[in-house]
C-alpha cells in the first residue's frame, strides 16, 4: 500500500524552507558546499543550490558523494577503500552542508561523514534531509529538516524526483 504524503508544491516549499534557514544559521553563504549523498540527495543539493543562487546572487559548489565503500552492512572493497576522497573539490576550511533525502537510522550520515574527512577538515559540518523518519540507531540528527515523517519501522518513505523518477513527490509504503 502507498500513500502520498507529500505532493510536489509541497515539497518544493520544504526545499525553500530548508534554504532560507541555511542562509539564516550560516549568516549568508560564504564558505558554504553542499554535498548531496547519491543519489536523490545530489538532486535535493542540487535544487537547494539553484535557490541560493536565486537567493543570495551567488553559485554554491555542489558535490556527489557516492558512500557505498563506507557503508557498515557492505563487505569492503579494497579498491573502493576507505580514504579515496571522491569530491572533485576540497571541503577543508569549508562549511559543509551534507544533503540527502531521508534520514532513517542514521548509518548513511556516518558513513558519509567517513568519506567527506578524506578532503581535508572542513570548518563545520551540517546536514539537511528532506524527510526524518525517525528510528535513529546512532546519535545523529539533522539541522535543516523538510518535513517529519513519523513512520512504523515496517514502512518505508519513498521519495520521487523528477531528475529520476519523472514527478516530485513523497510517499509512505507498507510492505505488509
Amino acid at each position: 500500500m502507498q500513500k502520498e504524503v507529500v505532493d510536489s508544491m509541497a515539497m518544493k516549499r520544504a526545499l525553500t524552507r530548508i534554504t532560507y534557514e541555511i542562509i539564516e544559521q550560516n549568516k549568508g553563504i560564504r564558505d558554504i558546499v553542499l554535498v548531496g549523498i547519491k543519489t536523490r540527495g545530489v538532486y535535493v543539493a542540487q535544487r537547494i543550490a539553484e535557490r541560493l543562487q536565486q537567493l543570495e546572487s551567488s553559485t554554491v559548489p555542489v558535490g556527489e558523494l557516492d558512500i557505498t565503500p563506507f557503508r557498515d552492512d557492505q563487505p569492503l572493497d579494497i579498491a573502493l577503500a576507505p580514504g579515496k576522497y571522491q569530491l572533485a573539490f576540497p571541503v577543508a576550511d569549508k562549511r559543509v552542508i551534507l544533503v540527502d533525502d531521508v534520514l532513517f537510522t542514521g548509518r548513511t550520515i556516518r558513513a558519509a561523514l567517513d568519506a567527506l574527512m578524506g578532503g581535508g577538515r572542513p570548518q563545520s559540518i551540517s546536514l539537511a534531509v528532506l524527510v526524518d523518519r525517525g528510528h535513529r540507531e546512532l546519535p545523529i540528527r539533522a539541522d535543516f529538516i523538510g518535513k517529519n515523517i513519523p513512520t512504523a519501522l515496517q514502512e518505508r518513505i519513498k521519495v520521487s524526483v523528477t531528475e529520476v523518477d519523472g514527478h516530485d513527490g513523497i510517499e509512505i509504503i507498507n510492505d505488509n
